[in-house]
């Protein structure tokens, strides 16, 4: 169940407030840093300086292939493929007889916002999605999921924040926001066409984040095209 941390923030500190997925590459610091703890752990065993040469000369080497490798990518591991994300059917807040899927935006970009009208930072997060839903016309799609909330409290709170887009219902918070990992809000997933997550933002998302987290949803780089 989605608990309500007492500053409704992520109960972890986030190093970065958004998370792409990628890979990164050792640098030629970090590299060099490992070698030279090597080498002085080769010195502190004490062993015959033709010895210890040796050693330190095979250390170089392989730290020259493991630079190189970092530089041009021909070797290593390469990038991954970004998690899909899973498909959900929930209903549609206010609506009873209606519902909300993912599936039913196959081929499509989507925005998938978590977030609830108890939650600090989403009373300025969500009139900030709601102008931007209405700025793009709804040519960008938007799926906003009430967690662990009450219908009551959750109805008017988001038309008075202007909630033009579809909502879905976790009520306990053990659909989605589970499957997604989400233990505090707000959080935001952007996925492409393919319904990849290309971003992930903790926290309230800003104008800046969205421009961004669209741009990549709607022009995946290469990589990402290529593996789909």
């Amino acid at each position: 169940m989605l608990s309500r941390h007492p500053t409704d923030r992520p109960v972890r500190r986030w190093h970065t407030r958004s998370a792409k997925f990628g890979l990164m590459l050792p640098g030629k610091n970090a590299a060099s840093t490992g070698f030279s703890r090597l080498a002085g752990r080769v010195r502190r065993l004490g062993l015959p300086g033709q010895i210890a040469g040796t050693i330190a000369a095979a250390l170089l080497a392989v730290l020259a292939v493991i630079t190189l490798a970092g530089q041009d990518g021909s070797a290593g591991t390469q990038p991954k493929t970004p998690p899909t994300a899973s498909n959900f059917t929930l209903p549609e807040l206010g609506h009873k007889d209606r519902i909300v899927s993912l599936a039913g935006y196959a081929g499509k970009p989507v925005i998938v916002n978590f977030f609830a009208s108890w939650c600090a930072e989403c009373q300025s997060e969500t009139p900030e999605l709601a102008r931007f839903y209405r700025q793009s016309h709804g040519s960008t799609v938007i799926i906003g999921i009430d967690a662990n909330d009450s219908t009551a409290k959750a109805l008017p709170w988001i038309r008075s924040k202007g909630v033009s887009y579809p909502v879905g219902v976790d009520a306990h918070g053990l659909g989605p926001a589970t499957a997604y990992g989400v233990n505090a809000l707000p959080q935001t997933f952007f996925l492409d066409a393919q319904h990849r997550i290309v971003k992930r933002i903790y926290g309230a998302v800003t104008a800046s984040d969205l421009r961004q987290g669209v741009a990549l949803m709607d022009h995946p780089p290469a990589a990402l095209s290529a593996s789909g």
